[in-house]
């Protein structure tokens, strides 16, 4: 039960910290109003920092429902605690977006956009196009993944490792963010999603559902292809989801390719039935 409680306040405090720096780049009248992209992925950072340091002796600090689904199909992790892990990371961002609305509340009326506002919340993409949405957060979960088991295996970050984490987050934010916002986190974006969909938040608008599935099956795929990789070239354990996932990311990745080139045809197809 202390593992459980762990994870719930371990990701309330990523997502407090991270969805208020957000809010207070975003929203009218705050002192940190425009405060920048550099600004915003600095504080990331250093959230997933310090939620790692307050709750790494508790519950090993997974955070992310992708870590812990990793670290289960690699055997060094029981099955039995997957689903109460997923469900106290889910109910941490939720709490951590609460206090991110509460934090904020006169704020919010003061924003007449509703994409500043979802935004305080969840990813959302910089140019709409579902191929390479998918493409962003697979690559940057994958890089993600790979890069923390890669720290985690090395000595010389004992005692620094959530510091040395908080940095590669950082540096994705920079480098890989500017598509997506980089989510890298089912959670993350989920948890909150549902929070900005019940909250009273006033000229809210919707909750962009129809995007909602990216930042859940990218991260997804690109984080396990990431660990799947990292046990067959540095642990030599070959897993067979390994293969399985690259087959189910090639299949999706098809599957929104048609799907794009369809939404691109449509216009000139009405064009042409119009004449």
């Amino acid at each position: 039960m202390e593992a459980f409680w762990g994870e719930v306040i371990g990701s309330a405090i990523l997502l407090f910290i991270g969805g208020s720096v957000c809010a207070g780049a975003n929203l009218k009248k705050s002192f940190s109003y425009n405060m920048g992209w550099l600004a915003i992925q600095i504080a990331w950072g250093l959230a997933v920092a310090l939620a790692i340091f307050s709750v790494q002796h508790i519950s090993g600090a997974h955070l992310n429902p992708v870590f812990t689904l990793v670290f289960a199909f690699s055997g060094t992790f029981p099955w039995e605690q997957v689903p109460a892990y997923i469900a106290a990371q889910l109910a941490g961002m939720m709490i951590g977006a609460a206090g991110v609305y509460l934090h904020y509340l006169p704020h919010w009326k003061e924003t007449k956009s509703q994409k500043v506002i979802l935004g305080s919340f969840v990813t959302s993409p910089a140019i709409q196009h579902t191929f390479s949405n998918l493409i962003s957060e697979i690559l940057a979960t994958f890089v993600l993944m790979f890069g923390v088991l890669s720290l985690g295996a090395n000595k010389f970050t004992d005692g620094l490792y959530p510091l040395t984490v908080g940095f590669l987050i950082i540096t994705l934010g920079l480098s890989v963010g500017g598509t997506t916002g980089a989510a890298m986190n089912p959670a993350r974006d989920l948890g909150p999603r549902i929070v900005h969909a019940l909250l009273p938040i006033p000229g809210k608008g919707p909750s962009q559902w129809t995007y909602a599935w990216i930042p859940i099956i990218g991260p997804l795929l690109g984080g396990s292809m990431g660990g799947f990789l990292y046990n067959l070239l540095f642990k030599g354990v070959m897993m067979p989801h390994l293969l399985l996932t690259v087959m189910v990311t090639s299949a999706v990745l098809i599957g929104c390719y048609l799907s794009n080139i369809k939404k691109a045809d449509r216009p000139q197809t009405e064009r042409v039935r119009a004449m």
